[in-house]
């Protein structure tokens, strides 16, 4: 593997945790892996492992455009990564004040609903 790959891979491992990197990699096929090697190399290993921003303000980044996009599935495993990422749930309410306002509130609104729902099953009311 390439030093942007092995790097990708530790970043995964920091923001979102071993057990999940460990269970996407038991469930990966030879069908996804060129798609798994993608995301490594260039979302982890390229875009998070730039140290231009913060792990924090790259936390509020993603889940204000996973929710701006209406990509909802991906919010609660980066609602659980801002354990890891220090962004907090008052950051977190404020990026998506700002997807409200650009992109909707209903989209906002759906954002909410499940950073709520994904904190109570963390133990964070």
């Amino acid at each position: 593997m390439s030093e942007r790959h092995d790097k990708g891979m530790q970043r995964r491992r920091a923001v979102l945790g071993d057990d999940h990197v460990d269970r996407a990699k038991a469930a990966q096929t030879d069908f996804d892996a060129p798609f798994q090697d993608l995301i490594i190399d260039s979302a982890w290993g390229t875009v998070w492992a730039s140290d231009a921003i913060s792990l924090r303000e790259r936390s509020m980044l993603t889940l204000a455009l996973l929710a701006a996009t209406g990509n909802f599935a991906e919010i609660p495993m980066h609602i659980r990564a801002t354990a890891r990422t220090g962004a907090s749930k008052e950051d977190v309410i404020e990026a998506f004040q700002h997807v409200a306002i650009y992109a909707g509130v209903p989209k906002a609104n759906r954002a909410i609903q499940i950073a709520k729902e994904t904190y109570a099953e963390m133990g964070h009311d």
